[in-house]
């Protein structure tokens, strides 16, 4: 029976979820499974091992610590900006997604956490860093093998 290994290509649906039960995320919800080349590191790190020794058609529920997911929460990743660093009329509430460009240019995205008259406070951290998540893992497809798990 053939099994996940580095280098595979593999299809598979997954559903994540808080410890309360609280489904933050669910490939079948969003109608499409999943397509990715294991050991690419394109995943977390404990969603990607758990993949290791799966077989088609095996479900696999996981459950991981915050620095096993997204990792701790980064104080350094929460920045204070100045209010004209956005568009004139911008409508500013807390708790909303912004996007802004890094210091090459590259995109980068944070939360408005605070603001006043003259400052907004931006957290940079992922959404679900310095949170425990599970996941429920259904293999569907292991695809033809690469060479390489490199670029």
């Amino acid at each position: 029976m053939k099994t996940v290994t580095n280098g595979n290509n593999v299809k598979l649906h997954y559903k994540g979820t808080f410890p309360d039960g609280e489904v933050f995320d669910d490939s079948r919800m969003r109608g499409e499974s999943m397509a990715i080349l294991v050991g690419h590191g394109r995943l977390i790190k404990g969603f990607e091992s758990a993949l290791i020794g799966m077989t088609e058609g095996q479900v696999k529920k996981v459950n991981l610590t915050a620095d096993e997911a997204y990792g701790p929460l980064r104080p350094e990743a929460i920045v204070t900006t100045p209010k004209s660093a956005f568009p004139e009329g911008f409508p500013f509430e807390i708790g909303l997604s912004v996007q802004g460009s890094g210091p090459s240019g590259q995109p980068v995205m944070a939360k408005i956490i605070s603001f006043d008259n003259s400052e907004v406070t931006l957290d940079h951290n992922h959404p679900l860093a310095g949170k425990d998540i599970n996941f429920e893992i259904e293999l569907i497809k292991i695809e033809e093998e690469t060479n390489s798990p490199t670029e």
